[in-house]
This record gives structure tokens, sequence and C-alpha cells, in this order.
């Protein structure tokens, strides 16, 4: 009789890899926050993707100024692209916080996870969530009520969480300044919540301390199972920098906004980024959140640091929105 399987890779137990290549995803996690009832938005699930059966949340704030539109924020969830779900908690709480903070429609898309759906899985289905809101832009009286005469798809920002924030950084590069593909939707800006990128050369920060719920082995672990055998940090979809990746210098991109928490394992590479694009003369905003550690706003969005992290997004947008 052959040994039966092993687990060769364990994600904290929501998703493991066992050594004859199968795979289980937890049905029921014990999350440490409860979800928020946000009286003042409204919220839906909607398919935008029927092949691959892939829905977003809209989040629709209840109490608008009279015939004013509302500009559009998508977010795109963290996971290190093997986890996550429009539908936890915290994802749910953080859109909650957005939309009525920032007084926006959000768009919080789904996208296919690893190691089922290797990369670039998720970045084509983030350009997929884009290309709906167009398709709902395009489509007059047939347009979804909730965007129909709502919003203006002339400001549309797009927010990404760790991976999500790494997808937003290809959507950035792919869309171009002025997001002319996606007409008549008009991406103004991009917003990047600790963007998950990675890199051969360790950094100082990735280095150590670990942090309460990440260390150095799950960041790895993440790269492993998200990218092709065989690739490595340095691929284009990790290092925005790496040997292969596209020369920025050479990409018109719209304005950045990059936040990070100070004590974050990923903190150096994601001020390096930030660094890196300004010095090619890219428009980029770096905010730095002392003493914080990774998700510190999605896990907790409605407390004071994220009030002050709410209010760097409004003025981003209100700064990009013309």
């Amino acid at each position: 009789m052959g040994s039966l399987p092993r687990i060769v890779e364990d994600c904290m137990g929501v998703l493991q890899l066992f050594s004859d290549g199968s795979i289980y995803r937890c049905p029921n996690i014990a999350f440490n926050f409860p979800a928020v009832n946000e009286d003042s938005v409204d919220f839906k699930d909607v398919i935008f993707e029927k092949k691959l059966n892939l829905g977003l949340r809209l989040y629709k704030p209840k109490f608008t100024k009279p015939a004013a539109k509302l500009p559009v924020l998508f977010y795109f969830h963290g996971g290190g692209f093997c986890v996550g779900s429009r539908l936890w908690p915290n994802c749910h709480n953080c859109c909650l916080r957005l939309a009525s903070g920032l007084e926006a429609v959000v768009v919080s898309p789904d996208y296919r996870l690893a190691p089922e759906h290797k990369l670039p899985a998720a970045v084509e289905d983030a350009a997929r969530a884009v290309e709906w809101l167009q398709r709902e832009s395009l489509n007059g009286k047939n347009c979804d009520a909730w965007v129909s005469g709502i919003v203006d798809f002339d400001r549309v920002f797009v927010l990404g969480d760790s991976s999500g924030g790494n997808m937003a950084h290809h959507l950035a590069v792919q869309l171009g300044a002025g997001s002319a593909k996606a007409a008549p939707v008009r991406v103004r800006g991009y917003i990047l919540l600790a963007p998950f990128f990675g890199g051969v050369v360790r950094t100082k920060s990735e280095e150590g301390p670990s942090e309460a719920m990440l260390n150095l082995e799950i960041l790895d672990r993440f790269w492993r199972l998200s990218m092709a055998k065989g690739e490595t940090r340095d691929h284009p979809f990790a290092n925005p920098f790496g040997p292969n990746s596209p020369n920025l210098e050479k990409v018109a991109m719209d304005p950045i906004l990059v936040i990070v928490g100070g004590c974050e394992l990923l903190k150096d590479r994601v001020e390096n980024y930030a660094k890196r694009l300004k010095e090619m003369g890219k428009k980029v905003d770096y905010v730095e959140f002392e003493g914080k550690e990774h998700g510190f706003f999605t896990n907790d969005p409605y407390s004071e640091n994220s009030y002050e992290v709410v209010q760097v997004i409004k003025q981003f947008m209100l700064q990009n929105s013309s």
C-alpha cells in the first residue's frame, strides 16, 4: 500500500497543498473580527464574469447629495494571491468604511486564486472587473441600476491591498496614463496599500523581526504557490524592477498613492518602489504609518489610524479627480 498524501504547503490551515497535488480549503474559518453593521451603506452581489463564475460586491452610500454623481473605487483584496474573498468580514468591513468615508461606490471583485490558478490569473481577472464597469458604462438603459445615473465614470480609482496592491500596479502599467483602453471609464489614480512585491535579494525589513500575523516564511510560501514552478521572486509578477520586468521609465502612468506600515516586512520594498517611480518622474505619494504592521487598515478599518488612512485617500482622490 502507498503512503497517504502528506501536507507540503500549509497556509495557516486555511489552504493546504498535499503531496499528491490535491488542495484543501477550509470552508469554515474562525475570523477574529465580526462583520460590521454599517447603516449608511447598502451592498449587493453581482456576477461580472459568467464563464469563470466570478462575483463582485457593490457598495453604495445611502445618503448622498441630490444629483451628485459618485466616484468609483475598485477594491482588490489581499491574501498572497492564494486566499481571501470579497465575502470575508475584514474585506467587507473595509469596503463599508471606504464607501461611507469617501462617499464613493465601491466595487469589490473576487479573482481566481492560486495554486489552482497561477499568476497571471488574478491580474487578468482584475482587468476583467474594469471591463465589466466599461460594459456597464456603455449599456445605457440596461446599465445596472446601482451604477446608472449614480456614478461618475470619469472619476474611477483603483485600490489594492497587499496582493491586490500588486494587481493595482499591473493594472496601472497595462492601462497606462489616461486609461484609453477602458473608455469611457477613466481611471484617475491608484492606491496601493502595502503592495505585495518580492525579490530574490532580501531587504532589511524582510529579514525581520516578524510581525504578529506575518513572517518571511508565509510570504515565500505565497510566492511558491502563486507562480509557475521554477520561477523566482524576481519574476515580473513579483518584482516590478526585476531583470525581465518592463522598463517603467517608458510607461506613462496615472498618479499613485502608496501607503505602508512602518513595521511591515514589506516596508523597505514598498518604500523603494515609490522612490524609484518618483525618480522616473512619476506622480507618486508615499505615506508611512509609524509602528503599524501589515493589514492595520484592512483588519481594523474603524480605528483612529484607519480614519487617517481614509482622509489620506480622500485627499488623493480630490487632487486627482480632474
